[in-house]
C-alpha cells in the first residue's frame, strides 16, 4: 500500500476521538443478541451509563418516561433499508436526534446520534422566544460563577397532552407561547427564563428576599387566558432547587436534573404540586427506575394478573359476574396496588399490553368457570378499557378473536369505559362501541354521574349497563343529594332498558336500600374485595351451595 492509499484509510481511533470531540456518537443495535453498542461522545449525549454495550431494556429504561414508546420504536426490528429517524431525550441529557438504517436483512441497525442543538443555529426556542435548553444551561453555568444565593425552578404544564387533543396542536402552541411571554415578563433582566422541554419551563434567579422564585413562576403561569374562544385555566407542577454561586458552584446541568427530579415528585401529588429537591428524591428516583425495569419484565414473567371482585344480583343474592381488576405480584415487594404502577405503565406505553392481557386472562378464566359450574348460569366478566385502549387499532379484532378462542356466549365479556373517555370524541367512540357490540361484547358505562356528558349521547350509544360511582352509594345513607342521584340513575337506567350496577356496597343495609330503589346489581367490599382466581372460584362455589352470596351485616 502506497502513502496515498494509507492516507485514505480511516483510523478507527482517530474517528472515534473526532466524533467525541463533536458531541456525536455511532450506534449499532442487534436485536438477536439484545446488544446496543455505542461509541463516541456517549457521556455528553447522556448515554454514558450504557456505553460501550447495553441491553435493549437498559436503553429504554434510561429514556425519559414520555419518550419510552419512541425508544421501543428504535429497538423494534424492521425490514432492510428501513430508516431510523427519532428525537429522544435520555435522563440528565438534552434531546438527541437518532438517525440510521436497518441492514443485513433486518438483523441489525446502525447509525449516528447527536444533540438536536447541533443541528439548530439559534439560542432561543422558536415558539416562545425564551432561551432553549442548551443555551439556558450554558448561561446558567456562567451566571452561577458569581457569588450569591440562587434558585432554579422548573414548571411542568399539567395536562398538556389533553390540551393538545382538545384544542389541536396549533392552538395548544398559542397557549405555550402566551405562557412563555408571561414568564419572561415576571422576572428582571438578570434572570434566565427558558423553555427546556415540550411542556417544561425553567428559571434561574437570584434570591433577594422578595417573593420566592417558585411563587413568582406559579403566579405568572397560572393566570387564566383565552385562546380561540376557549377559556384556559393552566396549572403547573413545580420543582425547585437552591444553590450557592461562586467558583465551587454546582454544574447547571446537575441543578436542572435535580429540579426536574423535584417536578416528578410534585406531579405525584396531583395537579399544581410543589416540591423542593432533597436527597431523599435520589433514592426515590432510583427506586422508580428499578420499578420501571421490573414492570417491563413483569408482563413477560406473568406477574401481572386479573383479580376478581364479585358482582351480585341484589334481588336473588346470586353471583351474576365478576369485575376483573389488575394486580401485580412482585417477587420481592409482594402485591403492588394498581395506583402504584398503572400511571407508570401509561408513561411507559404499556397500557395496551396490560389491557390485552386482562381481556385474554379474564375471558379464559370465565370460560373455565362456566365449564366447571354450569349451575352458575349466565356469568359475565367485566374488564376496564383505558382511553388509549379504546382508541387503538386492532381492538375489535382482538375482542372477536378472544371470544372465538374461549367460546364465550355473546355478552359474557363486558367492557367498561368511563364518561370522560366517551366525551373526548363522542362520534368516534360511538363507532367503536357499536363495533365492539357487534363483535359480541357487552358494554358498561363506568362511574356514571361523575362526568358532564349529555344524556342525548347516552340514549344513542350501545350500552347495556350503567355503573353508579361508589361515592354516591357510600354516602346515600347520610346525604339526601347522593340518595336522589342514585334513585335518578336507577330510574334512568330502567327507562333506557339498561341494567344498573351500584359500586361501593359495604353492608347489607346499603344492599337493601339499593334493592328498594330498583337497582339490579351490587358490588363492593360488603360482598368481597378483588380476589385471586382460585379464591374467587371458592366464593362462587360457596354462593352456589348456600343459594346466595355472603354479605357483611354492617361496615367495619
Amino acid at each position: 500500500m502506497n502513502d496515498r492509499s494509507r492516507s485514505l484509510v480511516w483510523d478507527t481511533t482517530l474517528t472515534i476521538e473526532a466524533l467525541a470531540a463533536a458531541d456525536v456518537a455511532l450506534w449499532s443495535w442487534c436485536p438477536r443478541e439484545d446488544r446496543l453498542s455505542i461509541s463516541g461522545a456517549s457521556r455528553a449525549l447522556g448515554l454514558g451509563p450504557l456505553a460501550p454495550d447495553c441491553t435493549g431494556a437498559a436503553f429504554a429504561a434510561l429514556a425519559m418516561p414520555q419518550d419510552r414508546t419512541l425508544a421501543d420504536e428504535l429497538l423494534k426490528p424492521r425490514v432492510e433499508g428501513s430508516e431510523v429517524a427519532l428525537r429522544l431525550r435520555m435522563r440528565g441529557s438534552e434531546t438527541c436526534l437518532w438517525r440510521g438504517v436497518w441492514l443485513e436483512d433486518g438483523l441489525r441497525a446502525a447509525g449516528i446520534v447527536a444533540l438536536e442543538s447541533k443541528f439548530t443555529g439559534t439560542d432561543t426556542d422558536a415558539l416562545t422566544g425564551l432561551l432553549d435548553r442548551r443555551t439556558f444551561l450554558a448561561r446558567a453555568r456562567d451566571a452561577l460563577i458569581e457569588p450569591g444565593e440562587y434558585e432554579m425552578v422548573v414548571a411542568d404544564v399539567d395536562r398538556l397532552r389533553r390540551l393538545n387533543e382538545a384544542l389541536g396542536h396549533e392552538r395548544a402552541d398559542l397557549v405555550l407561547s402566551a405562557l412563555g411571554s408571561r414568564l419572561a415578563a415576571a422576572f428582571p433582566s438578570d434572570s434566565l427564563p427558558a423553555r427546556v422541554g415540550e411542556d417544561e419551563f425553567a428559571v434561574l434567579a437570584r434570591i433577594n428576599g422578595g417573593a420566592r422564585v417558585a411563587d413568582r413562576v406559579r403566579e405568572a403561569l397560572e393566570q387564566p387566558l383565552r385562546v380561540a374562544g376557549f377559556d384556559i385555566y393552566p396549572t403547573v407542577s413545580i420543582g425547585a432547587v437552591r444553590a450557592e454561586g461562586g467558583p465551587d458552584a454546582a454544574d447547571s446541568a446537575e441543578l436542572l436534573r435535580r429540579a426536574e427530579l423535584a417536578v416528578e415528585s410534585a406531579k405525584g401529588g396531583g395537579r399544581s404540586g410543589l416540591a423542593a429537591y432533597g436527597r431523599a428524591l435520589e433514592s426515590d428516583s432510583l427506586s422508580r427506575l428499578a420499578l420501571e425495569s421490573d414492570l417491563r419484565n413483569a408482563l413477560v414473567r406473568g406477574e401481572v394478573e386479573p383479580f376478581y371482585q364479585p358482582i351480585v344480583n341484589l334481588d336473588t343474592g346470586a353471583v351474576a359476574g365478576f369485575e376483573a381488576l389488575v394486580r401485580w405480584r412482585h417477587p420481592k415487594r409482594g402485591l403492588v396496588p394498581p395506583d402504584e404502577f398503572l400511571t407508570l405503565a401509561a408513561e411507559m406505553g404499556l397500557m395496551n399490553d396490560i389491557g390485552l392481557l386482562m381481556m385474554q386472562g379474564s375471558a379464559r378464566q370465565l370460560a373455565e368457570w362456566l365449564a366447571r359450574h354450569p349451575r352458575a348460569g349466565k356469568l359475565f366478566v367485566s374488564v376496564n378499557l383505558s382511553t388509549i385502549e379504546l382508541e387503538r387499532e386492532g381492538l375489535i379484532e382482538d375482542v372477536a378473536r378472544i371470544r372465538s378462542e374461549t367460546r364465550l356466549p355473546p355478552g359474557a365479556l363486558k367492557l367498561e369505559v368511563t364518561e370522560s373517555d366517551i366525551m373526548r370524541d363522542p362520534n368516534r367512540a360511538a363507532l367503536t362501541l357499536q363495533a365492539l357490540r357487534e363483535a359480541g361484547a357487552s358494554l358498561a358505562l363506568d362511574d356514571f354521574g361523575t362526568g358532564f356528558s349529555s344524556l342525548s349521547y347516552l340514549a344513542r350509544l350501545p350500552f347495556d349497563t350503567l355503573k353508579i360511582d361508589r361515592y354516591f352509594v357510600l354516602t346515600m345513607g347520610e346525604d339526601e343529594g347522593s340518595s336522589k342521584i342514585v334513585r335518578s340513575v336507577v330510574a334512568l337506567g330502567r327507562d333506557l332498558s339498561l341494567e344498573v350496577v351500584a359500586e361501593g356496597v359495604e353492608n347489607a343495609a346499603l344492599a337493601r336500600k339499593l334493592l328498594g330503589a330498583g337497582c339490579h346489581y351490587g358490588q363492593g367490599f360488603g360482598y368481597a374485595p378483588a380476589l385471586p382466581a382460585q379464591e374467587a372460584e371458592v366464593y362462587l362455589n360457596e354462593s352456589l351451595s348456600d343459594g346466595m352470596a355472603p354479605i357483611k351485616a354492617r361496615s367495619g
